[in-house]
């Protein structure tokens, strides 16, 4: 018969049940759920094979446990089919050599990655198809030659990229550090370079070695790091291989188009920077972290003009924060925002208050937004293009909102920018806040300025220097009154003191264009457009004459782009 279990028995089943409550409450059970998506593995080698390359197929297997995405792996080149293609966001080269592809397979990838798919190349995928040019462009850079193995300091130029925002500004590692055939950085994204100084055998001078770049609609990156087996148990370059491979799936967003030409204004030293209002920013690790508020930290280093601006940032939750440009010198955060315009980061308010818009004046494309922006907890990257009166906004390399100013109270064209710190509980962090200043544009120097629709240039009647003197068309001559400066400060300058000027700063259509002493109002102000118009910054209307004979005068009208309104360096 059956016996009453003992009271030690049922201790030990009172026991059990406890310890299997807690573990359901410890882990609690993931219900099966089909993976974000899928990834390609291809390895085939027709050169040199790396040993590694077990250990690098198994490291991305592991990636995409936790990652949210599968891995097939093949070293057929018969998987290179559309409709093969078509199942995988992303294709890694995992240190392929030469000739891997038929000339049939070669033309899927392409298309598969024109149209929207994804490459990672791994070291020696970089010494792999030299007789086939798309992929050469896709690489962005041919391997030449590589030094023994030897321990190298990798610097770090984009903190933002998914793929290196986890490293400091230096790395130190062991690997075996590829010289390429040519300097890829005038058509990708560096993410890393080499110092040379730090190893024996580097050839390149400046050496790139971590790179991304858009491909058409798809997406490419390449790492030269990965020939030791050691380096794919590196969580260091795990991560950086992770993100490599959910940037070419899409799964992230990035600003991977070609930069060169950028001045640091920040990338760990706030010299130069100066506090407005309460709050502040804390600076570590090269990067500023708003504390309190509501303030601002501006660059009052420096006023900026025609300028790309381009910096990382990253909030935490729904917090607030913003990018104040083109505001006059002040210590008084309030005064930056209604004299300037901010480009607001926070995405949770109404559609003109959101990530990417001119706060209160112009949404963003939401659309366009939401594809392009990383979420909270993530860096993402602003390009602010300054131009004239122009202000575009690009998030992750994507254009998200085309703003001009109208208002005669506000310019673009002068100014100070400013990273706003919100108010407590608003924590936004920012690096690498670079600008590169731009030229007025086709047509900037000193030289006459030809109609295209007279072919006869732009002259102060009679030779006059006397302000209030007209400006008008003339027989090209090379005299001092046709010889137009355009300057920094936007000006178009004659005889060394005078600026084109639109008289008492009017701005209805036929307004007169005279000469006057140059003063740094708006009404001298001109911005030299690309498609050879002349914009009068305060009026926001186009340079413009009315017919084509001598003594034709100059005045201001609404843009059309009409033979009236574009000029040429003569």
């Amino acid at each position: 018969m059956l016996r009453p279990p003992t009271p030690t028995a049922l201790r030990r089943l009172a026991a059990t049940v406890a310890a299997l409550i807690a573990a359901a409450i410890l882990i609690p059970a993931v219900p099966a759920q089909a993976a974000a998506f899928k990834v390609l593995v291809f390895s085939k080698t027709a050169g040199f094979r790396h040993d590694s390359i077990p250990a690098g197929i198994q490291a991305i297997r592991d990636l995409g446990a936790t990652g949210d995405f599968t891995v097939d792996a093949t070293e057929d080149g018969n998987a290179f089919t559309a409709a093969n293609l078509a199942q995988y966001r992303a294709v890694v080269f995992l240190s392929t050599t030469g000739d891997v592809l038929n000339d049939t397979q070669q033309a899927a990838f392409q298309a598969y990655v024109d149209g929207g798919g994804g490459y990672v190349g791994v070291h020696a995928a970089a010494d792999t198809e030299y007789n086939w040019p798309y992929y050469g462009q896709l690489m962005g850079a041919w391997f030449n030659n590589h030094p023994a193995i030897q321990q190298a300091t990798v610097r770090t130029e984009d903190r933002a990229h998914a793929a290196t925002a986890h490293l400091g500004a230096t790395w130190s590692r062991t690997d075996e550090w590829y010289n390429y055939r040519t300097n890829p950085r005038p058509n990708v994204r560096v993410l890393q370079s080499l110092d040379e100084g730090s190893y024996s055998g580097g050839g390149m001078g400046d050496h790139p070695i971590t790179w991304c770049h858009p491909q058409s609609s798809g997406r490419s990156f390449y790492t030269g790091l990965g020939h030791t087996q050691e380096s794919y148990a590196d969580p260091s370059f795990r991560a950086l291989l992770l993100g490599g491979i959910r940037y070419a799936a899409k799964a992230v967003n990035a600003d991977c188009r070609p930069e060169t030409g950028y001045t640091a204004l920040y990338n760990g030293s706030t010299t130069g920077w100066s506090q407005a209002g309460p709050g502040s920013f804390a600076n570590s690790d090269a990067t500023l972290t708003s504390q309190g508020g509501m303030g601002m930290l501006w660059y009052s280093a420096k006023e900026l003009r025609s300028y790309s601006l381009k910096l990382d940032w990253r909030m935490t939750g729904d917090s607030n924060s913003g990018v104040i440009v083109g505001f006059p010198a002040t210590s008084d955060p309030q005064a930056a925002l209604d004299t300037g315009y901010e480009v607001q980061i926070d995405a949770t308010d109404t559609t003109d208050k959101t990530t990417g818009a001119i706060y209160g004046v112009k949404a963003a494309d939401i659309a366009a937004r939401d594809a392009a922006l990383n979420p909270p907890g993530q860096w993402n990257t602003f390009e602010l293009l300054v131009e004239g009166e122009r202000l575009q906004v690009f998030l992750n390399g994507t254009k998200i909102n085309d703003f001009t100013n109208t208002d005669p109270a506000r310019s673009l064209q002068q100014g100070y920018l400013g990273l706003q710190n919100h108010g407590s509980g608003d924590v936004v962090s920012f690096r690498n806040v670079r600008v590169k200043e731009l030229t007025s544009t086709p047509g900037g120097g000193t030289g006459p300025l030809k109609g295209a629709g007279s072919g006869r240039c732009l002259d102060v009647s009679g030779a006059s220097q006397a302000n209030g003197a007209l400006a008008q068309i003339w027989d090209c001559n090379g005299q001092a009154n046709q010889q137009w400066t355009s300057t920094s400060a936007s000006e178009l300058r004659v005889y060394g003191s005078k600026c084109l000027d639109v008289n008492g700063a009017g701005t209805a259509d036929g307004t007169a264009v005279i000469i006057w002493s140059c003063n740094g109002q708006n009404n001298q102000k001109w911005r030299l457009n690309a498609d050879g118009t002349i914009t009068a910054v305060g009026a926001n209307k186009c340079l413009d004459v009315g017919g084509t004979a001598n003594g034709t005068k100059a005045r201001i009208w609404t843009c059309t782009a009409s033979a009236g309104q574009r000029w040429t360096r003569g």
